[in-house]
């Protein structure tokens, strides 16, 4: 997970300046929130923290300055008859407080499991989180055995991860980084800051100041190829497309079947009696649209080079002829392939699409959509 020196710096002066203080769950929040600067990272920083303190419930411990007849006395009050009866099998209370103290002195570091050492999960007498009839619970807030999970332990945050599964909500989170904000429309929202120094130069007598609404600028055509071989590809473009639908307020989209040709199509129940010219989307859509094409560019590699190549129709023009016409007339395009990058060199016809898009394909998955995104904005 990427991490600065800077945030380093940062989460030590916070600690510092005791914004937390020996409770593990509030120093997770403070780190995460300092630390992770991408959604996409919470799962990673989620495991790594469970890893480490996996079983600790407090930071520190430290006796030192407890009186050890206080010790004793509360530790009677916290046994019972049962409990008090087990430990004389190991000499007594005293022998048990004995025995802790130089376990004390012995111990340098953290310990996990284990019969000897004062720490979690173990059968030791002395801990937290395990199990020993005749011991003193350490650093644990009440009785054990009642299975409570940490919110680190429970990795609420997977489902962002890039490295695992594609789905329709870490699809939102890769496209929210090509949204960018302007304002735009009527005087809609009130301007609070504008209002209140405006109101403050005119002697207290209420100014009301309005600003446009933000939204987003961003305007994204897609380009969705469907039938064949994408069938086997349906599910993620599903999540893809309703991904995609929730972020943006300009978006169009059209199908196509293998390549683009001289007609694309809205409706796949219309597309023979409603099909849309490439040059119309041309002359209708402006340079500063973002094109998004998803197709597994697997066909035959004489239905992009040659005339009449398409298995649908008779284009009198290569789909290449086409392709070059769409891609050259607006700024940024990239294309997504649901198909395995490691397949990829098994198809001549890939290789020909990716030098039509300059080289911009990508995998469709969390990361491939990220670097898209990136060759996007």
């Amino acid at each position: 997970m990427p991490c600065t020196l800077r945030e380093l710096l940062d989460l030590i002066r916070a600690l510092e300046q005791h914004v937390v203080f020996a409770n593990i769950d509030d120093f997770y929040v403070v780190s995460r929130a300092v630390l992770v600067k991408d959604e996409s990272y919470f799962d990673k920083f989620d495991r790594a923290f469970a890893d480490y303190f996996k079983g600790v419930s407090s930071i520190e411990l430290d006796l030192s300055g407890i009186p050890e007849d206080w010790l004793k006395k509360h530790f009677n009050k916290m046994l019972t008859k049962e409990e008090k009866a087990k430990i004389e099998a190991l000499g007594g209370l005293d022998k048990l407080m004995e025995t802790l103290e130089e376990r004390l002195k012995e111990q340098k570091k953290r310990h996990e499991g284990g019969n000897k050492w004062i720490g979690t999960g173990g059968t030791s007498p002395f801990g937290a989180n395990g199990f020993n009839p005749e011991g003193i619970r350490i650093g644990q807030d009440g009785s054990g055995h009642r299975k409570a999970v940490k919110v680190w332990d429970k990795r609420q945050f997977q489902n962002l991860d890039s490295q695992v599964e594609i789905g329709t909500r870490n699809i939102k989170v890769a496209l929210r980084k090509l949204r960018q904000f302007a304002r735009s429309g009527a005087s809609d929202v009130l301007d609070l800051d504008e209002t209140i120094s405006s109101t403050a130069r005119n002697a207290g007598f209420l100014d009301i100041k309005m600003k446009q609404e933000r939204h987003n600028a961003v305007k994204v055509l897609m380009f969705f190829d469907v039938g064949g071989s994408m069938d086997d590809h349906i599910k993620v473009c599903e999540q893809l497309f309703s991904a995609v639908h929730s972020e943006f307020k300009h978006l169009e989209f059209f199908y196509f079947h293998n390549c683009i040709y001289e007609k694309v199509w809205r409706d796949n129940n219309r597309r023979q009696s409603e099909p849309i010219d490439i040059q119309q989307i041309i002359h209708t859509y402006g340079r500063d649209y973002k094109v998004i094409i998803i197709g597994d560019a697997t066909m035959g590699p004489y239905e992009i080079t040659y005339p009449g190549g398409s298995v649908e129709h008779y284009n009198e023009e290569a789909g290449s002829v086409w392709m070059d016409r769409l891609l050259s007339h607006f700024d940024n395009a990239i294309w997504l392939n649901p198909q395995e990058e490691a397949y990829w060199g098994y198809y001549a016809s890939i290789h020909i699409m990716k030098q039509l898009v300059a080289q911009k394909m990508y995998p469709l998955t969390l990361d491939g959509l990220s670097k898209g995104i990136k060759a996007l904005l």
